[in-house]
């Protein structure tokens, strides 16, 4: 992986990720890569907020994977400083080649940099591959997680 470059997503980024984010099942029913104004305005309070960090990986100019990584300061667990992954995404093109694995072990270690003391993450109940993934990467499936649509 030494042509990788992780970095943190810039605005021309945008289109990219949102393809990633797209291209899938789930994904396709939630993101519209038609109209980019909606993420537009995200980046922007993304980008303005020191706890989050969007990062795409790219390997010959081209952008071919993505997570948010965001720092979660509290008082429980005597007030540590956790790590929350979202939006873990691969261009299906780069899928199979370790990129998952990379970006994961990325956003581990700049959560140990930030001082957090626990990572976690939440994948839809339906996608039991990634359940796989992420159980070999040495998480474990302890919580339950619950949404309400707002």
């Amino acid at each position: 992986m030494s042509d990788l470059e992780i970095r943190p997503a810039t605005e021309a980024d945008i289109p990219a990720v949102v393809a990633m984010l797209a291209d899938d099942p789930l994904g396709a029913q939630r993101e519209s890569p038609d109209d980019l104004t909606p993420y537009t305005a995200a980046f922007a309070r993304v980008a303005a907020d020191p706890n989050q960090h969007l990062v795409v990986a790219v390997r010959n100019d081209q952008v071919i994977g993505t997570l948010h990584l965001t720092i979660i300061p509290g008082l429980s667990r005597r007030g540590a400083i956790r790590s929350l992954i979202e939006a873990v995404r691969i261009h299906a093109d780069a899928r199979g080649q370790g990129l998952g694995s990379t970006l994961i072990e990325w956003a581990v270690e700049e959560s140990r940099r930030q001082g957090s003391r626990l990572v976690q993450l939440t994948s839809d109940a339906t996608r039991t591959d990634a359940h796989r993934f992420y159980e070999r990467l040495g998480f474990t499936a302890s919580h339950v997680g619950l949404k309400k649509a707002l």
